[in-house]
């Protein structure tokens, strides 16, 4: 399925089937495929048609309303235990985004609740978490960007926008806000090998919306930095622990570490379903360690030498103390540690 319009919806559900952005051939093509089966939803959370933790919570709601029609259709009676190993196989398909884990609890609960045919129940909760998650991008991209005092240039790692929620974005929703408020000057974006979210998708996003971007190499950041005039790091988080340790795409820490030597402001901007209070800290997340094909490979051609090993974690951590303030849409945490995120979390 081609579509023509500019308008960024990593997840559309159209003709009572789910439909995902293509994200692995952006920006050459805007091509939605269509998955009408909780496998193909699976398979598109796994192999990152779809990524960014906001957007993989929203796809695997969807992914269970699939779910539960097939599995009404083939037993009225059984559909509810039956279900659990499609919940399983939803759950195996990235470990270390929390908000997957959320939606499918989330909706577990809604199934409990069901009687009866449980399409059109679990549809209307599936909807509610995508509107909800917008609403709370728009949120936090307001309390974002009053955080920053002065116009300045931001620099933002990965992709954490509208591709990677169910619209507007985290951190790009705050550069979104920022820039419309006239706080945000101009986004340099890190490529983010190996999957160059950065490039393929950051920089795709701010060219559609018609904000200035440039694209750098992960490496040119410490240099970007001593230059002057990058006000703020802004990421979005896969995880957030208890204790306000940040889980993001590989090379957010050292960026964190980076930003702190020169001076630079930190900021994390992510849905509470996001934080997950039941990990004290960011060191008991398991990280997920990808095949080594996409360090060795580009484009599907090796690149490296043959006989070269790769290592490629997707995730890492950054520790609490180097975070200026988180972001959600409950509130803003400042300089956060254990105590200010329990005190977030209970702010209902």
């Amino acid at each position: 399925m081609q579509r023509n319009s500019t308008a960024v919806s990593a997840v559309v559900w159209a003709d009572n089937e789910l439909q995902l952005l293509d994200q692995r051939v952006l920006p050459q093509a805007v091509t939605y495929l269509s998955c009408g089966d909780l496998g193909a939803v699976a398979d598109a959370i796994r192999d990152m048609v779809v990524r960014g933790a906001p957007a993989i919570g929203i796809t695997a709601a969807y992914g269970i309303v699939l779910a539960a029609r097939a599995r009404f259709a083939q037993s009225p009676d059984g559909w509810k235990p039956a279900i659990e190993v499609d919940l399983q196989t939803l759950a195996a398909s990235r470990p270390t985004a929390v908000n997957l884990f959320w939606a499918i609890e989330h909706m577990r609960e809604v199934i409990a609740d069901t009687d009866g045919n449980p399409e059109s129940t679990l549809l209307a909760a599936a909807k509610r978490i995508h509107a909800d998650d917008i609403a709370a991008n728009r949120h936090m991209g307001e309390l974002g960007a009053a955080l920053i005092e002065a116009p300045c240039a931001i620099l933002t790692h990965c992709n954490a926008g509208a591709l990677a929620t169910g619209g507007y974005g985290t951190a790009l929703g705050v550069v979104r806000a920022g820039f419309a408020a006239g706080k945000i000057t101009h986004v340099y974006a890190d490529e983010t090998r190996p999957w160059m979210q950065g490039a393929r998708l950051t920089a795709w996003e701010m060219v559609q919306e018609g904000i200035s971007v440039t694209l750098q190499a992960e490496g040119a950041a410490a240099h970007l930095m001593k230059q002057g005039g990058v006000g703020w790091v802004i990421v979005g988080s896969d995880r957030i622990a208890a204790n306000g340790d940040v889980v993001n795409k590989i090379g957010t820490y050292g960026l964190a570490v980076l930003a702190r030597y020169h001076g630079v402001k930190f900021m994390v901007v992510a849905p509470a379903s996001t934080v997950d209070m039941g990990v004290a800290c960011g060191d008991d997340v398991t990280i997920e360690q990808r095949s080594p094909d996409e360090v060795l490979c580009l484009a599907g051609r090796r690149i490296a030498a043959q006989g070269a090993a790769a290592w490629n974690p997707a995730f890492d951590v950054t520790p609490a103390r180097l975070v200026d303030a988180i972001v959600t849409e409950r509130g803003v945490v400042q300089a956060p540690d254990a105590e200010k995120m329990a005190a977030m979390m209970k702010n209902i």
